[in-house]
């Protein structure tokens, strides 16, 4: 299984901070990319795992998926 770093924001944040306001139920910090791990056979794999822990109705957006062969496990 390889290892894929996914980054992510939340839109919704963005928009909020820009105007100078918060998010009802999310903290600022997503409204700037956070790199997550997440095992997976491919891409595709770790983009619908992404998706599911990220979703895109509650303003996530998954802006890249790269596999990092350094993480790789055994």
């Amino acid at each position: 299984m390889a290892k894929f770093e996914v980054t992510v924001y939340n839109q919704e944040v963005r928009q909020k901070v820009r105007e100078g306001e918060h998010h009802s139920r999310f903290t600022d910090d997503w409204a700037d990319f956070h790199y997550i791990e997440i095992n997976a056979d491919s891409e595709t794999q770790a983009r619908t795992r992404a998706e599911a822990r990220y979703p895109k109705s509650q303003g996530f957006v998954i802006d890249s998926i790269q596999k990092n062969p350094s993480l790789d496990y055994e």
